[in-house]
């Protein structure tokens, strides 16, 4: 068998390495702010695209990092995300991880309503929307209920990392994100996207967070 790096901590830095190194022959200047996430993003999906389709509001990060710092509430639209964020991390810190697509009742109210569960999940997520960090990485329809949610009841989440992904809805509701310009996000335009982009690019956050406080 040919000799390979087994190390993980080896493993990460090589592929960072080598995505840094990609970037620089591609000519893509990458913010040195967002770099972390970038970094990890292409990381997780071999996708060099993600250099240009990852689009941050003014602040961002700050914001999240405030809302992190208080112990805010984080919502997904699917297990799968849920599944890829660090919870130790969260939990560490004080943070409640919260999905609700898979329970009994969001079942029933999306068959008595003919919608997506993703979309009667919002009616159950909104006690805990305020100053929370939400995680999309699936369903568009979750991000047009929950964008509804924000603009005809006032419901306020700390940010919003928006990366569904497909071919029906999903560019349009994150262009539609885009437009917020009173709620702080993190989009990937585009079709592309998915449950292991929104899990990195909390994870990438969480990563940086440890590493400035070591």
């Amino acid at each position: 068998m040919r000799n390979y790096i087994h190390n993980p901590m080896k493993i990460e830095d090589t592929s960072f390495d080598i995505i840094n190194n990609e970037l620089n022959e591609m000519g893509k200047q990458v913010p040195q702010e967002f770099q972390h996430i970038i970094h990890r993003v292409i990381h997780t999906t071999a996708d060099f695209e993600y250099a240009d389709l990852l689009h941050f509001s003014d602040g961002v990060l700050q914001v999240i990092e405030q809302a992190l710092n208080h112990g805010c509430n984080i919502i997904t639209d699917v297990q799968m995300v849920l599944a890829g964020v660090n919870k130790k991390t969260l939990q560490n810190i004080g943070c409640q991880t919260y999905c609700f697509i898979s329970d009994s009742q969001v079942e029933s109210l999306a068959k008595e309503q003919s919608i997506t569960r993703s979309m009667a999940s919002i009616q159950f997520a909104k006690p805990y929307l305020p100053n929370s960090i939400v995680l999309i990485g699936n369903a568009p329809t979750f991000l047009f209920e929950l964008l509804s949610a924000i603009e005809n009841e006032s419901l306020r989440p700390a940010a919003i990392i928006g990366t569904p992904v497909g071919f029906v809805g999903a560019v349009e509701a994150k262009e539609l994100l885009l437009q917020q310009l009173n709620i702080p996000f993190i989009v990937s335009r585009g079709r592309k996207g998915g449950s292991p982009v929104a899990a990195a690019i909390l994870n990438a956050i969480l990563k940086q967070r440890m590493n400035q406080r070591a």
